[in-house]
């Protein structure tokens, strides 16, 4: 799978706990590794999309129908697919490494970054499919 340096290709899980979720390929490795020897990538996704908005409500209505909850995991190439989107979001490069998953804190402190880089882009209305449940 070939991914740009500035965009990050957006794709969708198929297999396991975030079935049908939403997701950015952060890192990728195609040829795998020593621990595992199969093609894989480093995912930042969606796990709990935001709430539809509408004019009558306040802002902190707004506000808490406009959260977004992520989930950063490793997938094999096979439980993905890639779509025709991608993102402009090089800043989630930096918070994951291989290390975020040894450690759960770690794991911790990179969801919390990711939440606010894609409450960020939802907020400014930027990438609204990828902010919207699959239909299907």
């Amino acid at each position: 799978m070939l991914i740009d340096t500035l965009l990050l290709q957006v794709v969708v899980i198929l297999q396991g706990r975030y079935a049908g979720k939403k997701a950015v390929i952060v890192r990728n490795h195609d040829e795998g590794t020593k621990d595992r020897p199969y093609g894989y990538a480093v995912v930042a996704g969606v796990e709990r999309y935001p709430l539809k908005v509408t004019r009558s409500m306040g802002k902190k209505k707004v506000a808490k129908r406009s959260k977004v909850k992520p989930f950063i995991k490793v997938v094999n190439y096979n439980h993905m697919m890639p779509t025709r989107y991608a993102l402009e979001l090089e800043q989630i490069k930096g918070t994951i490494s291989s290390e975020t998953f040894k450690e759960p804190s770690q794991r911790e402190e990179a969801k919390k970054t990711i939440k606010k880089l894609f409450e960020e882009r939802h907020n400014s209305g930027k990438n609204k499919w990828f902010f919207s449940k699959l239909r299907f």
